[in-house]
């Protein structure tokens, strides 16, 4: 199957961005068996926004791992964009990562001898994309974190805030169908915090889809939905106030 298949304007109308049914992950040391996730079912539909909550351990990271394609389940399937990836080649793989998903993690993983135009560019050099390209859309998003002002910036000379506000910046640059955002505010203090969930909120206002990881239940409620995990298990969904109108509007019972 080639990653070419994949395109943000593939998924079936009515249909859910990402599907995950009966998502199984097994991790095996010497003669343990370690159930990271254990039937997982899940839905995101292009537009929402997402939350995974749950206490440490309790499997949230490997859970977006697996769907940011970064593992494999142990069983289940994984459908993006209306195609099973099971069958990927690792090539396919780094290539529908770069061109579908958007990447935020809680340490920032900037590169540290690159300028912040240079890091947000990066991702972006892996396609087949010209320089002139590359500048409109490094410009553009680092406009959309209000960081243009410091594109000549190292990540040592920036807040962590600042750093926070560069990775989405490279998420988002590539246009992505979706963002992945582990604890994004795991490294910040409350104020920094706030400002970067104030930002993931603006960009899905302004359409983007989102699901992030999160043991805060105050940035938990920021999310559209959420899916509560313990064990490797959801225990519980919640909704919104909002995002229970909209459902039931469109004929959902929630």
């Amino acid at each position: 199957m080639n990653a070419s298949t994949y395109d943000s304007q593939m998924t079936p109308k009515g249909g859910p961005l990402l599907r995950l049914e009966d998502i199984r992950k097994v991790f095996y040391t010497d003669e343990v068996e370690t159930h990271a996730l254990s039937g997982i079912h899940m839905d995101i539909r292009r537009g929402e926004y997402i939350s995974i909550a749950g206490p440490s351990g309790c499997g949230k990271s490997t859970l977006l791992s697996i769907i940011g394609l970064l593992d494999s389940p142990s069983d289940g399937e994984y459908i993006l964009n209306g195609k099973p990836v099971a069958k990927l080649s690792l090539s396919d793989r780094a290539r529908i990562r770069n061109r579908e998903i958007g990447f935020i993690f809680q340490a920032f993983n900037l590169i540290g001898d690159l300028s912040v135009y240079e890091n947000v560019e990066l991702p972006l050099s892996y396609r087949d994309m010209s320089a002139s390209e590359r500048r409109q859309r490094v410009e553009e998003a680092l406009h959309r974190v209000g960081m243009v002002h410091r594109m000549k910036h190292f990540p040592s000379q920036l807040s962590g805030g600042q750093q926070q506000r560069v990775a989405v910046a490279r998420a988002v640059a590539g246009n992505p169908s979706v963002l992945l955002a582990d604890e994004p505010t795991g490294n910040l203090d409350s104020t920094n915090g706030e400002a970067v969930m104030n930002l993931l909120r603006e960009l899905h206002h302004a359409g983007a889809t989102i699901c992030m990881v999160t043991h805060d239940p105050r940035y938990a409620k920021y999310a559209d939905r959420t899916f509560h995990l313990f064990d490797g298990q959801v225990v519980e969904e919640d909704h919104s106030p909002k995002a229970e109108q909209e459902l039931e509007e469109s004929g959902f019972k929630v």
